[in-house]
Protein backbone atom coordinates (compact mmCIF):
# COMPACT_ATOMS: atom_id res chain seq x y z
CA UNK A 1 0.00 0.00 0.00
CA UNK A 2 1.33 3.42 -0.98
CA UNK A 3 1.53 5.72 2.03
CA UNK A 4 0.73 9.41 1.70
CA UNK A 5 3.05 11.81 3.51
CA UNK A 6 0.94 14.11 5.68
CA UNK A 7 1.76 17.22 7.70
CA UNK A 8 -0.31 18.75 10.52
CA UNK A 9 -0.49 22.55 10.86
CA UNK A 10 -1.69 23.48 14.33
CA UNK A 11 -1.30 21.24 17.39
CA UNK A 12 -3.68 22.97 19.78
CA UNK A 13 -7.19 21.80 20.70
CA UNK A 14 -8.01 19.46 17.79
CA UNK A 15 -4.55 18.96 16.27
CA UNK A 16 -3.49 16.15 18.66
CA UNK A 17 -6.56 14.10 17.68
CA UNK A 18 -5.80 14.54 13.99
CA UNK A 19 -2.13 13.72 14.47
CA UNK A 20 -2.99 10.55 16.37
CA UNK A 21 -5.25 9.31 13.58
CA UNK A 22 -2.87 10.06 10.73
CA UNK A 23 -0.04 8.46 12.70
CA UNK A 24 -2.05 5.25 13.19
CA UNK A 25 -3.63 4.89 9.75
CA UNK A 26 -1.69 2.38 7.62
CA UNK A 27 -2.12 4.45 4.44
CA UNK A 28 -0.66 7.57 6.05
CA UNK A 29 2.85 8.62 6.99
CA UNK A 30 2.72 11.43 9.54
CA UNK A 31 5.86 13.27 8.47
CA UNK A 32 5.67 16.69 10.15
CA UNK A 33 3.84 18.83 12.70
CA UNK A 34 3.91 22.63 12.68
CA UNK A 35 3.02 24.59 15.81
CA UNK A 36 4.03 28.03 17.07
CA UNK A 37 3.88 27.27 20.80
CA UNK A 38 6.88 25.42 22.24
CA UNK A 39 4.96 23.62 25.00
CA UNK A 40 2.70 22.02 22.40
CA UNK A 41 5.68 21.01 20.29
CA UNK A 42 7.23 19.39 23.36
CA UNK A 43 4.07 17.32 23.89
CA UNK A 44 4.16 16.26 20.24
CA UNK A 45 7.87 15.36 20.52
CA UNK A 46 7.18 13.01 23.42
CA UNK A 47 4.54 11.15 21.39
CA UNK A 48 6.11 11.21 17.93
CA UNK A 49 9.91 11.23 18.27
CA UNK A 50 10.38 10.34 14.60
CA UNK A 51 8.15 13.13 13.26
CA UNK A 52 9.76 16.41 12.22
CA UNK A 53 8.54 19.36 14.33
CA UNK A 54 8.71 22.97 13.14
CA UNK A 55 7.34 26.35 14.17
CA UNK A 56 7.02 27.83 10.67
CA UNK A 57 4.52 25.89 8.59
CA UNK A 58 6.15 27.06 5.34
CA UNK A 59 9.01 24.65 6.10
CA UNK A 60 6.55 21.87 5.22
CA UNK A 61 6.72 23.00 1.59
CA UNK A 62 10.26 21.60 1.34
CA UNK A 63 9.41 18.13 2.72
CA UNK A 64 7.85 16.54 -0.36
CA UNK A 65 4.48 16.08 1.39
CA UNK A 66 1.32 14.86 -0.34
CA UNK A 67 -1.14 16.61 1.95
CA UNK A 68 -1.54 18.89 4.95
CA UNK A 69 -4.22 19.13 7.62
CA UNK A 70 -4.98 22.64 8.87
CA UNK A 71 -6.13 22.83 12.48
CA UNK A 72 -5.36 26.43 13.40
CA UNK A 73 -7.66 29.19 14.69
CA UNK A 74 -10.32 29.85 12.00
CA UNK A 75 -8.93 33.29 11.12
CA UNK A 76 -5.81 31.56 9.77
CA UNK A 77 -7.62 28.93 7.70
CA UNK A 78 -7.83 30.96 4.51
CA UNK A 79 -4.27 32.33 4.24
CA UNK A 80 -2.65 29.02 5.21
CA UNK A 81 -4.95 26.94 2.99
CA UNK A 82 -4.34 29.21 0.02
CA UNK A 83 -0.58 29.06 0.53
CA UNK A 84 -0.67 25.27 0.75
CA UNK A 85 -2.77 24.90 -2.41
CA UNK A 86 -0.42 27.24 -4.26
CA UNK A 87 2.41 24.88 -3.29
CA UNK A 88 0.60 21.88 -4.74
CA UNK A 89 -0.62 20.28 -1.51
CA UNK A 90 -3.95 18.53 -0.98
CA UNK A 91 -5.64 19.97 2.11
CA UNK A 92 -8.05 19.04 4.86
CA UNK A 93 -9.09 22.21 6.68
CA UNK A 94 -11.05 22.20 9.92
CA UNK A 95 -14.45 23.90 10.30
CA UNK A 96 -15.38 26.58 9.59
CA UNK A 97 -13.61 26.44 6.23
CA UNK A 98 -13.12 30.23 6.20
CA UNK A 99 -14.68 33.26 7.85
CA UNK A 100 -16.31 34.59 4.68
CA UNK A 101 -17.78 33.01 1.57
CA UNK A 102 -15.58 34.91 -0.90
CA UNK A 103 -12.46 33.34 0.60
CA UNK A 104 -14.14 29.91 0.56
CA UNK A 105 -14.95 30.27 -3.13
CA UNK A 106 -11.37 31.32 -3.87
CA UNK A 107 -10.04 28.15 -2.25
CA UNK A 108 -12.49 26.02 -4.25
CA UNK A 109 -11.46 27.68 -7.52
CA UNK A 110 -7.76 27.32 -6.72
CA UNK A 111 -8.08 23.64 -5.78
CA UNK A 112 -10.05 22.89 -8.95
CA UNK A 113 -7.56 24.77 -11.11
CA UNK A 114 -4.64 22.84 -9.58
CA UNK A 115 -6.44 19.47 -9.56
CA UNK A 116 -6.04 19.15 -5.78
CA UNK A 117 -8.27 17.69 -3.08
CA UNK A 118 -9.95 20.25 -0.82
CA UNK A 119 -11.85 18.74 2.09
CA UNK A 120 -13.48 20.34 5.15
CA UNK A 121 -13.55 18.73 8.60
CA UNK A 122 -17.31 18.29 9.04
CA UNK A 123 -16.78 15.28 11.27
CA UNK A 124 -20.44 14.46 11.86
CA UNK A 125 -20.87 13.58 8.20
CA UNK A 126 -18.66 10.57 9.02
CA UNK A 127 -20.58 9.59 12.15
CA UNK A 128 -22.27 6.17 11.79
CA UNK A 129 -25.22 7.25 13.97
CA UNK A 130 -25.85 10.33 11.81
CA UNK A 131 -25.61 8.12 8.70
CA UNK A 132 -28.25 5.82 10.22
CA UNK A 133 -30.42 8.84 10.98
CA UNK A 134 -30.21 9.89 7.32
CA UNK A 135 -31.25 6.40 6.21
CA UNK A 136 -34.36 6.51 8.40
CA UNK A 137 -35.33 9.89 6.91
CA UNK A 138 -34.76 8.70 3.34
CA UNK A 139 -36.61 5.41 3.85
CA UNK A 140 -39.86 7.24 4.62
CA UNK A 141 -40.28 5.40 7.92
CA UNK A 142 -40.66 8.73 9.73
CA UNK A 143 -43.23 9.97 7.21
CA UNK A 144 -43.18 13.58 6.07
CA UNK A 145 -40.55 15.56 7.97
CA UNK A 146 -42.16 18.41 9.90
CA UNK A 147 -39.08 19.91 11.55
CA UNK A 148 -35.65 19.17 12.96
CA UNK A 149 -34.38 20.57 16.25
CA UNK A 150 -30.71 20.57 17.28
CA UNK A 151 -29.07 21.57 20.55
CA UNK A 152 -25.33 21.88 21.20
CA UNK A 153 -24.80 23.29 24.67
CA UNK A 154 -22.09 23.36 27.33
CA UNK A 155 -20.33 25.67 29.80
CA UNK A 156 -17.39 27.24 27.86
CA UNK A 157 -15.05 27.40 26.03
CA UNK A 158 -15.24 31.19 25.64
CA UNK A 159 -13.21 32.70 22.80
CA UNK A 160 -12.32 36.36 22.44
CA UNK A 161 -11.86 36.25 18.66
CA UNK A 162 -15.03 34.35 17.76
CA UNK A 163 -18.57 33.72 18.93
CA UNK A 164 -20.71 30.67 19.66
CA UNK A 165 -22.33 30.78 16.22
CA UNK A 166 -19.05 30.27 14.32
CA UNK A 167 -17.69 27.89 16.96
CA UNK A 168 -20.52 25.39 17.47
CA UNK A 169 -23.16 25.93 14.77
CA UNK A 170 -21.02 24.60 11.88
CA UNK A 171 -21.50 21.10 13.32
CA UNK A 172 -25.29 21.30 13.28
CA UNK A 173 -25.51 23.12 9.96
CA UNK A 174 -23.39 20.45 8.29
CA UNK A 175 -25.58 17.75 9.90
CA UNK A 176 -28.76 19.37 8.56
CA UNK A 177 -27.36 19.73 5.05
CA UNK A 178 -26.27 16.09 5.14
CA UNK A 179 -29.58 14.75 6.51
CA UNK A 180 -31.87 16.67 4.16
CA UNK A 181 -29.69 16.81 1.05
CA UNK A 182 -31.03 20.32 0.49
CA UNK A 183 -29.83 23.88 1.02
CA UNK A 184 -31.97 26.27 3.12
CA UNK A 185 -33.89 29.03 1.40
CA UNK A 186 -33.73 31.48 4.29
CA UNK A 187 -32.16 31.98 7.73
CA UNK A 188 -33.07 34.05 10.77
CA UNK A 189 -31.27 34.16 14.11
CA UNK A 190 -31.12 35.68 17.58
CA UNK A 191 -28.01 36.02 19.68
CA UNK A 192 -27.22 36.99 23.26
CA UNK A 193 -23.93 38.47 24.55
CA UNK A 194 -24.37 37.43 28.19
CA UNK A 195 -20.84 37.45 29.58
CA UNK A 196 -18.73 39.63 27.29
CA UNK A 197 -20.05 42.67 25.45
CA UNK A 198 -20.51 42.09 21.69
CA UNK A 199 -19.53 38.40 21.87
CA UNK A 200 -22.57 36.17 21.34
CA UNK A 201 -22.37 33.22 23.72
CA UNK A 202 -25.93 31.99 23.06
CA UNK A 203 -27.62 31.77 19.65
CA UNK A 204 -30.89 30.51 18.20
CA UNK A 205 -31.00 29.92 14.44
CA UNK A 206 -34.02 29.09 12.30
CA UNK A 207 -33.58 27.68 8.79
CA UNK A 208 -36.32 27.18 6.22
CA UNK A 209 -35.67 24.36 3.75
CA UNK A 210 -37.60 23.39 0.61
CA UNK A 211 -40.93 21.57 1.17
CA UNK A 212 -41.54 23.88 4.15
CA UNK A 213 -39.24 21.88 6.41
CA UNK A 214 -37.94 24.03 9.24
CA UNK A 215 -34.86 23.42 11.35
CA UNK A 216 -33.93 25.05 14.63
CA UNK A 217 -30.41 25.29 16.04
CA UNK A 218 -29.67 26.19 19.67
CA UNK A 219 -26.00 26.68 20.54
CA UNK A 220 -24.59 27.95 23.82
CA UNK A 221 -21.36 28.37 25.74
CA UNK A 222 -23.45 29.15 28.81
CA UNK A 223 -25.44 26.10 29.86
CA UNK A 224 -25.05 23.90 32.96
CA UNK A 225 -25.48 20.67 30.98
CA UNK A 226 -23.56 19.23 28.07
CA UNK A 227 -26.09 18.57 25.31
CA UNK A 228 -25.43 17.16 21.82
CA UNK A 229 -28.86 16.29 20.43
CA UNK A 230 -30.73 16.16 17.11
CA UNK A 231 -34.49 15.55 17.09
CA UNK A 232 -36.32 14.77 13.85
CA UNK A 233 -40.13 14.99 13.98
CA UNK A 234 -42.06 13.26 11.22
CA UNK A 235 -45.72 12.61 10.50
CA UNK A 236 -45.35 8.90 11.37
CA UNK A 237 -42.49 8.65 13.84
CA UNK A 238 -39.93 10.73 15.69
CA UNK A 239 -36.24 10.03 16.16
CA UNK A 240 -33.60 11.40 18.54
CA UNK A 241 -29.83 11.26 18.09
CA UNK A 242 -28.09 11.89 21.41
CA UNK A 243 -24.32 12.02 20.94
CA UNK A 244 -23.71 12.25 24.70
CA UNK A 245 -24.98 8.68 25.10
CA UNK A 246 -22.22 6.08 25.03
CA UNK A 247 -24.22 3.32 23.35
CA UNK A 248 -27.91 4.14 22.80
CA UNK A 249 -27.26 7.07 20.50
CA UNK A 250 -30.47 6.69 18.44
CA UNK A 251 -33.99 6.18 19.72
CA UNK A 252 -37.03 5.91 17.43
CA UNK A 253 -40.36 6.88 18.98
CA UNK A 254 -43.55 5.47 17.49
CA UNK A 255 -45.42 8.59 18.50
CA UNK A 256 -47.56 11.01 16.55
CA UNK A 257 -50.81 12.85 16.11
CA UNK A 258 -53.50 11.80 13.64
CA UNK A 259 -55.93 14.38 12.32
CA UNK A 260 -59.57 13.24 12.67
CA UNK A 261 -62.17 13.47 9.94
CA UNK A 262 -63.86 16.84 9.66
CA UNK A 263 -66.82 17.35 12.01
CA UNK A 264 -69.32 20.20 12.33
CA UNK A 265 -69.43 20.26 16.09
CA UNK A 266 -66.55 21.72 18.08
CA UNK A 267 -67.20 19.29 20.89
CA UNK A 268 -66.61 16.35 18.60
CA UNK A 269 -63.22 17.62 17.43
CA UNK A 270 -60.27 15.85 18.99
CA UNK A 271 -56.91 14.55 17.82
CA UNK A 272 -55.90 10.93 17.94
CA UNK A 273 -52.59 10.63 19.76
CA UNK A 274 -50.43 7.61 19.11
CA UNK A 275 -47.83 6.48 21.64
CA UNK A 276 -46.23 3.19 20.72
CA UNK A 277 -42.91 1.49 21.27
CA UNK A 278 -39.46 3.02 21.54
CA UNK A 279 -36.97 1.29 19.27
CA UNK A 280 -33.24 1.47 20.00
CA UNK A 281 -31.46 0.23 16.88
CA UNK A 282 -27.97 -1.20 17.14
CA UNK A 283 -25.60 1.11 15.29
CA UNK A 284 -22.07 -0.16 14.76
CA UNK A 285 -19.86 2.62 16.07
CA UNK A 286 -16.75 3.59 14.13
CA UNK A 287 -14.68 6.54 15.34
CA UNK A 288 -15.96 9.44 13.14
CA UNK A 289 -12.65 11.30 13.05
CA UNK A 290 -10.83 8.16 11.94
CA UNK A 291 -13.43 7.69 9.20
CA UNK A 292 -12.93 11.31 8.13
CA UNK A 293 -9.15 11.02 8.00
CA UNK A 294 -9.28 7.79 5.99
CA UNK A 295 -11.80 9.36 3.60
CA UNK A 296 -9.39 12.24 3.01
CA UNK A 297 -6.59 9.83 2.13
CA UNK A 298 -8.88 7.76 -0.10
CA UNK A 299 -10.09 10.88 -1.93
CA UNK A 300 -6.50 11.82 -2.77
CA UNK A 301 -5.47 8.30 -3.80
CA UNK A 302 -8.58 7.64 -5.91
CA UNK A 303 -8.88 11.23 -7.17
CA UNK A 304 -12.52 11.37 -6.06
CA UNK A 305 -14.53 14.23 -4.60
CA UNK A 306 -14.74 14.01 -0.80
CA UNK A 307 -18.17 14.03 0.83
CA UNK A 308 -17.40 17.17 2.82
CA UNK A 309 -15.77 18.99 -0.08
CA UNK A 310 -15.16 22.69 -0.58
CA UNK A 311 -18.71 23.32 -1.75
CA UNK A 312 -20.01 21.71 1.44
CA UNK A 313 -17.77 24.04 3.43
CA UNK A 314 -18.92 27.03 1.38
CA UNK A 315 -22.58 26.26 2.10
CA UNK A 316 -21.92 26.26 5.83
CA UNK A 317 -20.03 29.57 5.65
CA UNK A 318 -22.81 31.25 3.63
CA UNK A 319 -25.42 30.10 6.17
CA UNK A 320 -23.28 31.37 9.06
CA UNK A 321 -22.89 34.74 7.32
CA UNK A 322 -26.66 35.01 6.84
CA UNK A 323 -27.31 34.03 10.47
CA UNK A 324 -24.86 36.63 11.78
CA UNK A 325 -26.44 39.34 9.58
CA UNK A 326 -29.82 38.39 10.98
CA UNK A 327 -28.58 38.48 14.60
CA UNK A 328 -27.07 41.93 14.14
CA UNK A 329 -30.12 43.31 12.29
CA UNK A 330 -32.92 42.48 14.67
CA UNK A 331 -33.49 38.83 13.66
CA UNK A 332 -34.39 39.67 10.06
CA UNK A 333 -35.14 36.85 7.65
CA UNK A 334 -32.17 36.54 5.32
CA UNK A 335 -32.69 34.88 1.94
CA UNK A 336 -29.75 32.93 0.56
CA UNK A 337 -28.92 32.85 -3.14
CA UNK A 338 -27.09 29.76 -4.30
CA UNK A 339 -25.48 31.10 -7.46
CA UNK A 340 -23.84 27.93 -8.74
CA UNK A 341 -25.82 24.82 -9.59
CA UNK A 342 -23.16 22.66 -7.96
CA UNK A 343 -23.56 24.55 -4.68
CA UNK A 344 -27.36 24.30 -4.55
CA UNK A 345 -27.39 20.61 -5.45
Amino acid sequence: MNMLKVGIIGYGYWGPNLASNFFDLPSSDLAAISELKQDRLQRARSLYPGVRLVEDYTELFEMDLDAVVISTPPALHYPIARNCLEHGLNILVEKPMTLNSQHAQELIDLAEMRGLTLMVGHTFEYNSAVAALKQYIQSGELGDIYYIDTARLNLGLFQSDSNVLWDLAPHDISILLYLLGESPESVSAQGLPCVFDKIFDVAFVNLVFPNKIQAHIHVSWLDPCKVRRVTVVGSKKMIVFNDVENEQKIKIYDKGVEVPDYTNGFGEFHCNYRSGDILIPKVRFVEPLRQECQHFLDSITNQTQPCSDGYDGLKVVKILEAAERSMRNGSTQEWIKWERQSIAA
